[in-house]
Protein backbone atom coordinates (compact mmCIF):
# COMPACT_ATOMS: atom_id res chain seq x y z
CA UNK A 1 0.00 0.00 0.00
CA UNK A 2 3.00 2.65 0.52
CA UNK A 3 3.15 2.67 -2.77
CA UNK A 4 -0.51 3.81 -3.85
CA UNK A 5 -0.31 7.51 -2.85
CA UNK A 6 2.43 8.49 -5.75
CA UNK A 7 0.08 6.74 -8.20
CA UNK A 8 -3.29 8.66 -6.94
CA UNK A 9 -1.02 11.69 -6.39
CA UNK A 10 -0.21 11.09 -10.23
CA UNK A 11 -3.80 11.03 -10.96
CA UNK A 12 -4.86 13.66 -9.28
CA UNK A 13 -2.34 16.06 -11.40
CA UNK A 14 -3.45 14.73 -14.80
CA UNK A 15 -7.38 15.07 -13.98
CA UNK A 16 -6.53 19.04 -12.63
CA UNK A 17 -4.72 19.19 -15.99
CA UNK A 18 -7.38 17.74 -17.81
CA UNK A 19 -10.09 19.99 -16.36
CA UNK A 20 -7.99 22.89 -17.14
CA UNK A 21 -6.93 22.37 -20.55
CA UNK A 22 -10.30 20.52 -21.71
CA UNK A 23 -14.21 21.76 -20.78
CA UNK A 24 -16.30 19.12 -18.98
CA UNK A 25 -18.44 16.78 -20.21
CA UNK A 26 -21.92 19.02 -19.40
CA UNK A 27 -20.56 22.06 -21.03
CA UNK A 28 -22.48 23.10 -23.69
CA UNK A 29 -21.62 22.45 -27.43
CA UNK A 30 -20.74 26.27 -27.71
CA UNK A 31 -17.91 25.80 -25.22
CA UNK A 32 -16.38 22.85 -26.66
CA UNK A 33 -16.15 24.63 -30.16
CA UNK A 34 -14.10 27.59 -28.68
CA UNK A 35 -11.85 25.50 -26.90
CA UNK A 36 -11.77 23.58 -30.13
CA UNK A 37 -10.97 26.68 -31.82
CA UNK A 38 -8.69 27.90 -29.27
CA UNK A 39 -6.69 25.60 -30.12
CA UNK A 40 -6.70 25.52 -33.63
CA UNK A 41 -5.47 28.61 -33.31
CA UNK A 42 -2.58 27.97 -30.86
CA UNK A 43 -1.36 25.32 -33.41
CA UNK A 44 -1.50 27.75 -36.03
CA UNK A 45 0.59 30.37 -34.02
CA UNK A 46 3.08 27.43 -33.18
CA UNK A 47 3.49 26.07 -36.99
CA UNK A 48 6.24 28.66 -38.09
CA UNK A 49 8.52 27.93 -35.14
CA UNK A 50 7.87 24.51 -35.50
CA UNK A 51 8.90 24.60 -39.03
CA UNK A 52 12.27 26.86 -38.56
CA UNK A 53 13.15 24.13 -35.97
CA UNK A 54 12.44 21.51 -38.83
CA UNK A 55 14.73 23.41 -41.41
CA UNK A 56 17.96 22.15 -40.57
CA UNK A 57 21.43 21.69 -43.45
CA UNK A 58 22.07 18.24 -43.56
CA UNK A 59 25.26 18.42 -45.46
CA UNK A 60 27.15 20.60 -47.86
CA UNK A 61 29.18 19.20 -50.82
CA UNK A 62 31.60 20.99 -53.18
CA UNK A 63 32.86 19.56 -56.27
CA UNK A 64 35.18 21.79 -58.42
CA UNK A 65 36.18 21.06 -62.11
CA UNK A 66 37.75 22.81 -64.65
CA UNK A 67 34.11 22.67 -66.15
CA UNK A 68 32.15 23.89 -63.49
CA UNK A 69 31.85 24.24 -59.19
CA UNK A 70 29.00 22.36 -57.97
CA UNK A 71 27.90 23.23 -54.56
CA UNK A 72 24.98 20.88 -53.29
CA UNK A 73 22.93 22.05 -50.24
CA UNK A 74 21.16 19.10 -48.74
CA UNK A 75 18.06 19.44 -45.83
CA UNK A 76 15.34 17.40 -44.80
CA UNK A 77 12.71 20.00 -46.31
CA UNK A 78 12.81 22.20 -49.05
CA UNK A 79 14.71 25.68 -49.07
CA UNK A 80 13.14 28.65 -50.09
CA UNK A 81 15.81 31.08 -51.42
CA UNK A 82 16.52 34.11 -53.59
CA UNK A 83 18.94 34.84 -55.80
CA UNK A 84 21.18 38.38 -56.83
CA UNK A 85 24.20 39.09 -58.42
CA UNK A 86 26.75 41.98 -57.41
CA UNK A 87 29.56 43.59 -59.36
CA UNK A 88 32.82 44.44 -58.70
CA UNK A 89 33.77 42.80 -56.89
CA UNK A 90 31.45 39.39 -59.16
CA UNK A 91 29.66 38.03 -56.14
CA UNK A 92 26.61 35.87 -55.99
CA UNK A 93 24.56 36.11 -53.16
CA UNK A 94 21.82 33.60 -52.34
CA UNK A 95 19.55 34.10 -48.94
CA UNK A 96 17.27 31.43 -47.10
CA UNK A 97 14.39 32.11 -45.32
CA UNK A 98 13.84 30.51 -42.27
CA UNK A 99 17.01 28.10 -41.78
CA UNK A 100 19.09 27.34 -39.05
CA UNK A 101 22.34 28.78 -39.16
CA UNK A 102 24.59 25.68 -38.13
CA UNK A 103 27.63 23.73 -38.38
CA UNK A 104 27.39 22.35 -42.20
CA UNK A 105 26.32 26.05 -42.81
CA UNK A 106 29.62 27.47 -40.89
CA UNK A 107 31.95 24.91 -43.09
CA UNK A 108 30.88 25.90 -46.26
CA UNK A 109 33.90 29.05 -46.58
CA UNK A 110 36.35 26.22 -45.23
CA UNK A 111 35.31 24.17 -48.52
CA UNK A 112 36.19 26.60 -50.94
CA UNK A 113 39.64 25.41 -51.85
CA UNK A 114 42.42 27.70 -52.98
CA UNK A 115 42.91 26.37 -56.50
CA UNK A 116 39.17 26.21 -57.53
CA UNK A 117 38.76 27.83 -60.76
CA UNK A 118 35.74 29.95 -60.01
CA UNK A 119 34.91 30.69 -56.49
CA UNK A 120 37.06 33.00 -54.56
CA UNK A 121 35.86 32.48 -50.75
CA UNK A 122 32.37 31.96 -49.60
CA UNK A 123 30.85 34.19 -46.65
CA UNK A 124 28.22 32.81 -44.53
CA UNK A 125 26.09 35.15 -42.01
CA UNK A 126 22.98 36.11 -40.70
CA UNK A 127 21.33 39.02 -42.81
CA UNK A 128 18.22 39.58 -40.82
CA UNK A 129 15.83 38.01 -38.73
CA UNK A 130 15.18 34.47 -40.80
CA UNK A 131 17.37 34.95 -43.63
CA UNK A 132 20.93 33.53 -43.76
CA UNK A 133 23.10 34.87 -46.25
CA UNK A 134 25.13 33.34 -48.41
CA UNK A 135 28.05 35.30 -50.44
CA UNK A 136 29.87 33.88 -53.40
CA UNK A 137 33.22 35.84 -54.42
CA UNK A 138 33.95 34.70 -57.73
CA UNK A 139 36.91 35.20 -60.16
CA UNK A 140 35.37 36.95 -63.04
CA UNK A 141 32.40 36.81 -64.83
CA UNK A 142 29.83 33.77 -64.69
CA UNK A 143 26.67 31.82 -65.41
CA UNK A 144 25.18 30.49 -62.62
CA UNK A 145 22.40 28.04 -62.71
CA UNK A 146 20.66 26.80 -59.12
CA UNK A 147 17.79 24.48 -59.51
CA UNK A 148 16.05 22.02 -56.67
CA UNK A 149 16.42 18.44 -56.28
CA UNK A 150 13.67 16.30 -55.19
CA UNK A 151 14.63 13.08 -52.80
CA UNK A 152 16.11 9.99 -54.63
CA UNK A 153 18.39 7.16 -53.75
CA UNK A 154 20.00 8.23 -50.42
CA UNK A 155 19.61 11.90 -50.86
CA UNK A 156 17.23 14.06 -49.24
CA UNK A 157 16.14 17.46 -50.94
CA UNK A 158 18.91 19.18 -52.14
CA UNK A 159 19.66 22.51 -53.63
CA UNK A 160 22.20 22.56 -56.65
CA UNK A 161 24.63 25.49 -57.55
CA UNK A 162 26.22 25.24 -60.85
CA UNK A 163 29.17 28.10 -61.08
CA UNK A 164 29.90 28.53 -65.02
CA UNK A 165 32.63 30.34 -66.55
CA UNK A 166 30.33 33.12 -68.75
CA UNK A 167 32.49 32.08 -71.88
CA UNK A 168 33.46 28.50 -71.36
CA UNK A 169 36.99 27.45 -73.32
CA UNK A 170 36.40 25.26 -76.16
CA UNK A 171 37.07 21.31 -76.28
CA UNK A 172 38.75 21.14 -79.53
CA UNK A 173 40.64 24.26 -79.74
CA UNK A 174 42.04 22.45 -76.14
CA UNK A 175 42.65 19.61 -77.65
CA UNK A 176 44.62 21.31 -80.78
CA UNK A 177 46.35 23.68 -77.88
CA UNK A 178 47.89 20.60 -76.14
CA UNK A 179 48.88 18.93 -79.21
CA UNK A 180 51.08 22.13 -80.62
CA UNK A 181 52.44 22.40 -76.73
CA UNK A 182 53.55 18.40 -77.10
CA UNK A 183 54.94 19.00 -80.52
CA UNK A 184 56.92 21.92 -79.65
CA UNK A 185 58.39 20.25 -76.17
CA UNK A 186 59.75 16.94 -78.16
CA UNK A 187 60.69 18.93 -81.27
CA UNK A 188 58.43 16.46 -83.60
CA UNK A 189 60.85 14.05 -83.08
CA UNK A 190 58.50 11.72 -80.83
CA UNK A 191 54.78 11.45 -79.48
CA UNK A 192 55.11 11.68 -76.24
CA UNK A 193 53.23 9.41 -73.40
CA UNK A 194 50.80 11.94 -71.77
CA UNK A 195 49.77 11.40 -68.48
CA UNK A 196 46.43 12.82 -67.49
CA UNK A 197 46.63 15.22 -64.07
CA UNK A 198 43.55 15.81 -62.46
CA UNK A 199 41.16 18.68 -62.09
CA UNK A 200 42.00 21.37 -60.02
CA UNK A 201 40.48 20.76 -56.43
CA UNK A 202 40.10 17.07 -57.13
CA UNK A 203 40.73 14.64 -55.02
CA UNK A 204 43.57 12.19 -55.81
CA UNK A 205 43.28 8.96 -57.49
CA UNK A 206 43.01 6.26 -54.49
CA UNK A 207 41.69 3.36 -55.87
CA UNK A 208 44.52 1.73 -57.35
CA UNK A 209 46.63 -0.47 -54.90
CA UNK A 210 50.26 -1.56 -55.82
CA UNK A 211 51.07 -5.11 -56.05
CA UNK A 212 53.52 -7.07 -54.24
CA UNK A 213 56.26 -6.72 -57.19
CA UNK A 214 56.09 -3.64 -56.91
CA UNK A 215 54.72 -0.52 -59.28
CA UNK A 216 53.18 -2.04 -62.61
CA UNK A 217 54.92 -1.61 -65.60
CA UNK A 218 53.59 0.25 -68.76
CA UNK A 219 51.21 -1.53 -70.96
CA UNK A 220 53.18 -3.31 -73.65
CA UNK A 221 51.13 -3.53 -76.65
CA UNK A 222 51.71 -5.89 -79.62
CA UNK A 223 52.64 -4.71 -83.00
CA UNK A 224 49.97 -3.22 -84.97
CA UNK A 225 48.69 -4.78 -87.68
CA UNK A 226 49.79 -3.90 -91.39
CA UNK A 227 47.63 -0.90 -92.73
CA UNK A 228 47.21 0.82 -96.07
CA UNK A 229 49.87 2.90 -97.32
CA UNK A 230 47.70 5.83 -97.29
CA UNK A 231 47.35 5.36 -93.81
CA UNK A 232 50.60 4.64 -92.47
CA UNK A 233 52.37 6.96 -94.60
CA UNK A 234 51.54 10.73 -94.29
CA UNK A 235 51.33 13.28 -97.32
CA UNK A 236 53.73 15.81 -97.74
CA UNK A 237 52.61 19.25 -98.24
CA UNK A 238 53.83 20.25 -101.90
CA UNK A 239 56.34 23.26 -101.40
CA UNK A 240 55.24 26.53 -102.66
CA UNK A 241 56.80 27.40 -106.53
CA UNK A 242 60.01 29.65 -106.57
CA UNK A 243 60.57 28.22 -103.04
CA UNK A 244 64.21 28.20 -101.57
CA UNK A 245 65.76 24.86 -101.08
CA UNK A 246 67.18 25.78 -97.63
CA UNK A 247 63.56 27.16 -96.97
CA UNK A 248 61.99 25.38 -94.03
CA UNK A 249 59.99 22.34 -94.92
CA UNK A 250 56.22 21.62 -94.38
CA UNK A 251 54.95 20.08 -91.58
CA UNK A 252 53.30 16.74 -92.59
CA UNK A 253 50.18 15.78 -92.36
CA UNK A 254 48.30 13.09 -90.88
CA UNK A 255 44.87 11.75 -90.22
CA UNK A 256 44.62 12.18 -86.37
CA UNK A 257 41.93 9.24 -84.64
CA UNK A 258 40.42 11.03 -81.69
CA UNK A 259 39.07 8.51 -78.88
CA UNK A 260 36.44 10.13 -76.80
CA UNK A 261 36.85 7.93 -73.21
CA UNK A 262 34.01 8.62 -70.81
CA UNK A 263 34.73 7.15 -67.11
CA UNK A 264 31.42 6.39 -65.75
CA UNK A 265 29.73 8.64 -62.51
CA UNK A 266 31.36 10.88 -60.70
CA UNK A 267 30.86 13.61 -58.23
CA UNK A 268 26.98 13.04 -56.71
CA UNK A 269 26.67 10.17 -58.63
CA UNK A 270 29.18 7.55 -56.92
CA UNK A 271 27.74 4.77 -58.88
CA UNK A 272 27.46 1.34 -57.87
CA UNK A 273 29.42 0.67 -54.55
CA UNK A 274 31.52 -2.95 -53.54
CA UNK A 275 31.43 -4.51 -50.25
CA UNK A 276 34.58 -3.70 -49.58
CA UNK A 277 33.89 0.38 -50.05
CA UNK A 278 35.05 0.81 -53.77
CA UNK A 279 32.74 3.63 -55.57
CA UNK A 280 32.20 2.53 -59.15
CA UNK A 281 33.47 6.53 -59.84
CA UNK A 282 36.83 5.82 -58.63
CA UNK A 283 37.51 2.97 -61.00
CA UNK A 284 36.25 4.12 -63.87
CA UNK A 285 38.24 7.44 -63.77
CA UNK A 286 41.32 5.18 -62.62
CA UNK A 287 41.07 3.42 -65.75
CA UNK A 288 40.04 5.83 -68.25
CA UNK A 289 43.16 7.76 -66.82
CA UNK A 290 45.37 4.65 -68.11
CA UNK A 291 43.79 4.54 -71.28
CA UNK A 292 44.23 7.92 -71.91
CA UNK A 293 47.90 7.41 -71.54
CA UNK A 294 47.88 4.48 -73.71
CA UNK A 295 45.66 5.93 -76.63
CA UNK A 296 47.71 9.28 -76.58
CA UNK A 297 51.63 7.03 -77.05
CA UNK A 298 50.14 5.75 -80.09
CA UNK A 299 51.10 7.52 -82.90
CA UNK A 300 48.82 9.64 -84.65
CA UNK A 301 46.56 9.01 -81.81
CA UNK A 302 44.71 11.68 -79.05
CA UNK A 303 41.98 10.80 -76.43
CA UNK A 304 39.82 12.67 -74.58
CA UNK A 305 38.22 12.21 -71.39
CA UNK A 306 34.50 13.77 -70.76
CA UNK A 307 35.58 13.89 -67.40
CA UNK A 308 39.15 13.92 -65.28
CA UNK A 309 38.12 14.65 -62.02
CA UNK A 310 35.60 13.95 -59.36
CA UNK A 311 32.65 15.55 -60.59
CA UNK A 312 29.59 14.94 -62.36
CA UNK A 313 28.50 15.13 -66.08
CA UNK A 314 25.31 15.11 -67.35
CA UNK A 315 24.69 11.85 -69.85
CA UNK A 316 24.28 14.44 -73.22
CA UNK A 317 27.50 16.66 -72.12
CA UNK A 318 29.13 13.53 -72.17
CA UNK A 319 27.86 13.18 -75.69
CA UNK A 320 28.25 16.54 -76.82
CA UNK A 321 31.53 16.59 -75.74
CA UNK A 322 32.46 13.81 -77.94
CA UNK A 323 30.75 15.30 -81.11
CA UNK A 324 32.68 18.85 -80.36
CA UNK A 325 36.12 17.46 -80.84
CA UNK A 326 34.96 14.91 -83.46
CA UNK A 327 35.72 12.04 -82.13
CA UNK A 328 36.07 9.11 -84.06
CA UNK A 329 35.04 6.60 -81.37
CA UNK A 330 33.90 6.82 -77.63
CA UNK A 331 34.07 3.93 -75.07
CA UNK A 332 32.37 4.56 -72.19
CA UNK A 333 33.63 2.63 -68.78
CA UNK A 334 32.09 0.81 -65.91
CA UNK A 335 31.65 -1.14 -63.20
CA UNK A 336 28.89 -3.38 -63.07
CA UNK A 337 26.61 -4.08 -60.30
CA UNK A 338 23.89 -6.68 -59.36
CA UNK A 339 21.87 -7.98 -56.64
CA UNK A 340 23.64 -11.45 -56.58
CA UNK A 341 27.31 -11.40 -55.52
CA UNK A 342 28.16 -14.17 -57.30
CA UNK A 343 27.66 -12.72 -60.42
CA UNK A 344 31.01 -11.79 -62.32
CA UNK A 345 32.82 -11.70 -65.64
CA UNK A 346 33.15 -8.01 -68.16
CA UNK A 347 30.86 -7.15 -70.99
CA UNK A 348 30.42 -4.70 -73.71
CA UNK A 349 27.23 -3.17 -74.99
CA UNK A 350 26.48 -1.26 -78.09
CA UNK A 351 23.11 0.95 -78.61
CA UNK A 352 20.05 -1.03 -79.73
CA UNK A 353 17.64 0.93 -81.75
CA UNK A 354 14.87 -1.66 -81.25
CA UNK A 355 15.38 -2.53 -77.41
CA UNK A 356 17.43 -4.64 -75.40
CA UNK A 357 18.87 -7.69 -76.65
CA UNK A 358 18.14 -9.04 -73.07
CA UNK A 359 16.42 -9.00 -69.86
CA UNK A 360 19.68 -8.10 -67.53
CA UNK A 361 20.74 -5.47 -70.63
CA UNK A 362 17.33 -3.69 -70.32
CA UNK A 363 17.64 -3.37 -66.37
CA UNK A 364 21.47 -2.35 -66.77
CA UNK A 365 20.76 0.65 -69.01
CA UNK A 366 17.89 2.05 -67.06
CA UNK A 367 20.04 1.71 -64.09
CA UNK A 368 23.11 3.65 -65.94
CA UNK A 369 20.26 6.26 -67.67
CA UNK A 370 19.11 7.09 -64.33
CA UNK A 371 22.17 8.52 -63.40
CA UNK A 372 21.33 11.95 -64.21
CA UNK A 373 18.75 11.34 -61.50
CA UNK A 374 21.20 11.11 -59.09
CA UNK A 375 24.17 13.32 -60.22
CA UNK A 376 21.22 15.97 -60.96
CA UNK A 377 20.55 17.78 -63.75
CA UNK A 378 18.97 20.94 -64.65
CA UNK A 379 15.94 20.08 -66.46
CA UNK A 380 14.85 24.25 -66.89
CA UNK A 381 17.45 24.29 -69.41
CA UNK A 382 16.71 24.18 -72.98
CA UNK A 383 19.00 22.14 -75.58
CA UNK A 384 17.82 21.50 -78.78
CA UNK A 385 20.93 19.80 -79.83
CA UNK A 386 20.72 17.19 -77.10
CA UNK A 387 16.77 16.58 -78.25
CA UNK A 388 18.83 15.53 -82.14
CA UNK A 389 21.30 13.91 -80.31
CA UNK A 390 18.84 12.02 -78.53
CA UNK A 391 15.80 11.39 -81.00
CA UNK A 392 18.04 10.35 -83.80
CA UNK A 393 18.23 6.93 -83.64
CA UNK A 394 18.13 6.35 -87.55
CA UNK A 395 21.84 6.13 -87.95
CA UNK A 396 21.59 2.08 -88.48
CA UNK A 397 25.44 2.09 -90.04
CA UNK A 398 26.74 4.12 -87.07
CA UNK A 399 24.74 1.29 -84.50
CA UNK A 400 26.63 -1.67 -86.72
CA UNK A 401 30.27 0.05 -86.53
CA UNK A 402 29.34 0.03 -82.71
CA UNK A 403 29.07 -3.66 -82.84
CA UNK A 404 31.96 -3.88 -84.66
CA UNK A 405 34.08 -2.65 -82.14
CA UNK A 406 32.61 -4.07 -79.30
CA UNK A 407 33.30 -7.47 -80.93
CA UNK A 408 36.82 -6.31 -81.24
CA UNK A 409 37.49 -5.10 -77.57
CA UNK A 410 34.85 -7.86 -76.11
CA UNK A 411 37.37 -10.75 -77.36
CA UNK A 412 40.82 -8.92 -76.30
CA UNK A 413 38.56 -8.42 -72.75
CA UNK A 414 38.03 -11.63 -72.69
CA UNK A 415 41.75 -12.61 -72.24
CA UNK A 416 42.45 -10.92 -68.86
CA UNK A 417 38.66 -11.77 -67.34
CA UNK A 418 35.83 -13.76 -67.58
CA UNK A 419 32.82 -12.72 -69.99
CA UNK A 420 29.89 -12.65 -68.75
CA UNK A 421 28.21 -12.67 -71.62
CA UNK A 422 30.29 -14.02 -74.51
CA UNK A 423 28.24 -11.85 -77.33
CA UNK A 424 27.31 -8.28 -77.76
CA UNK A 425 24.82 -6.79 -75.80
CA UNK A 426 22.65 -4.04 -77.15
CA UNK A 427 20.24 -1.67 -74.67
CA UNK A 428 19.33 2.15 -75.32
CA UNK A 429 21.73 3.34 -73.23
CA UNK A 430 21.61 7.16 -73.43
CA UNK A 431 25.29 8.18 -73.38
CA UNK A 432 26.02 5.62 -76.25
CA UNK A 433 23.40 7.88 -78.80
CA UNK A 434 25.76 9.80 -80.79
CA UNK A 435 24.62 9.56 -84.36
CA UNK A 436 27.66 9.64 -85.98
CA UNK A 437 30.06 8.27 -83.76
CA UNK A 438 30.60 4.52 -83.06
CA UNK A 439 30.25 4.13 -79.18
CA UNK A 440 30.36 1.43 -77.08
CA UNK A 441 29.93 0.85 -73.00
CA UNK A 442 32.52 -1.27 -71.41
CA UNK A 443 31.36 -2.98 -68.08
CA UNK A 444 34.72 -3.73 -67.00
CA UNK A 445 34.17 -5.98 -63.82
CA UNK A 446 31.51 -6.64 -61.40
CA UNK A 447 32.49 -4.43 -58.71
CA UNK A 448 29.66 -6.10 -56.31
CA UNK A 449 31.89 -9.17 -56.36
CA UNK A 450 33.78 -9.30 -53.79
CA UNK A 451 36.59 -10.90 -55.39
CA UNK A 452 36.48 -8.92 -58.90
CA UNK A 453 35.91 -5.80 -56.74
CA UNK A 454 39.64 -6.25 -55.25
CA UNK A 455 40.78 -6.73 -59.13
CA UNK A 456 39.15 -3.84 -59.72
CA UNK A 457 41.16 -1.97 -57.22
CA UNK A 458 44.52 -3.29 -58.24
CA UNK A 459 47.08 -1.06 -60.66
CA UNK A 460 47.66 -4.20 -62.75
CA UNK A 461 44.31 -5.22 -63.59
CA UNK A 462 43.76 -1.82 -64.59
CA UNK A 463 46.46 -1.59 -66.97
CA UNK A 464 45.88 -4.51 -68.44
CA UNK A 465 42.04 -3.44 -68.71
CA UNK A 466 43.11 -0.40 -70.56
CA UNK A 467 45.80 -2.29 -72.83
CA UNK A 468 43.22 -4.99 -74.10
CA UNK A 469 40.50 -1.56 -74.81
CA UNK A 470 43.31 -0.32 -76.98
CA UNK A 471 44.09 -3.95 -78.88
CA UNK A 472 40.36 -3.49 -79.64
CA UNK A 473 40.21 -0.49 -80.66
CA UNK A 474 43.32 -1.28 -82.74
CA UNK A 475 41.58 -4.03 -84.57
CA UNK A 476 39.03 -2.14 -84.99
CA UNK A 477 40.47 0.16 -87.55
CA UNK A 478 43.04 -2.29 -89.10
CA UNK A 479 39.42 -3.23 -90.53
CA UNK A 480 37.64 -0.13 -90.61
CA UNK A 481 39.79 2.80 -91.46
CA UNK A 482 38.81 6.11 -90.50
CA UNK A 483 37.45 8.00 -92.87
CA UNK A 484 38.96 11.15 -94.44
CA UNK A 485 38.11 14.35 -93.13
CA UNK A 486 38.26 18.22 -94.81
CA UNK A 487 40.63 19.31 -91.82
CA UNK A 488 43.61 16.88 -91.21
CA UNK A 489 46.18 17.46 -87.95
CA UNK A 490 50.16 18.35 -87.98
CA UNK A 491 51.84 15.75 -87.19
CA UNK A 492 53.62 16.02 -83.77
Amino acid sequence: MMFQRPVRTGRKVLARWKRALWPARHASLAARSLWLALWALLLLCLMPILAYADIAISAIRVWPAQEYTRITIESAQPLEYTVLTAKDPERLVIDFQDIELNAQLRELPGRIGPNDPYIVQARVARNRPGVVRVVLELRGEMKPQIFALKPVGAYAHRLVLDVYPAHPPDPLLALVERLEKERYATDGSATPEVSAAPAPGAPPEVVSEATDAGPSPAPVIAPKPATRPSEAEPTRSPAKDGASPKSKPQPELVRLVTVAIDPGHGGEDPGAKGRHGTHEKQVTLAIARKLKAAIDAEPNMRALLTRDGDYFVPLHDRVNKARKVRADLSVSIHADAYIKPHARGSSVFALSARGATSAAARWLAKKENDADLIGGVNMDVADPYVRQVLLDLSQTATISDSIKLARAVLDEIGDINALHKSRVEQAGFAVLKAPDIPSILVETAFISNPEEEKRLRKADYQEQMATAILLGIRKYFAKNPPLAREKLAANP
